[in-house]
């Protein structure tokens, strides 16, 4: 885990944060609601949500995605920012939004029983085909 202050932001600028404790390595998660809200699978890192702070937040809003989570994304650009789980465990940040360098590295691709049909995965890392803590990882 990354343990320096990252920092990131959307597309326009008009939602700016940092995070000061460490960031999880980058999930892939591709089901169907990631891939429909970005159009494509998602890369994600994570932090505790207190770690998290916003330092411009004016165009941010929250779409509650499912009674499991919110999803969060600048009003202004349409960039998508954060995931958060219903129970608050944890804040999930998409990878893509943070300054780089990042100093991260990519753990898991989760999800992949919804993946698209038009591609691969060909990286050798971790499958799974729903959360990792409900299923074994596909070989």
């Amino acid at each position: 885990m990354s343990e320096s202050v990252a920092r990131g932001r959307c597309l326009c600028g008009g939602v700016r944060f940092e995070v000061h404790g460490p960031l999880r390595p980058v999930v892939y998660c591709h089901c169907t609601m990631c891939r429909r809200s970005s159009g494509h699978f998602d890369a994600a890192t994570a932090c505790a949500p207190e770690h998290l702070h916003l330092l411009s937040a004016q165009s941010l809003r929250w779409y509650q995605s499912s009674a499991t989570a919110r999803r969060g994304f600048c009003s202004t650009c349409g960039s998508q920012l954060f995931w958060e789980p219903a129970d608050g465990g944890h804040m999930s940040i998409w990878a893509g939004t943070l300054d780089t360098p990042t100093g991260l590295t990519s753990s898991m691709h989760i999800f992949v029983a919804d993946k698209g049909d038009y591609y691969e995965i060909t990286d050798g890392l971790p499958q799974w085909p729903g959360w990792p803590k409900d299923s074994q990882p596909d070989d």
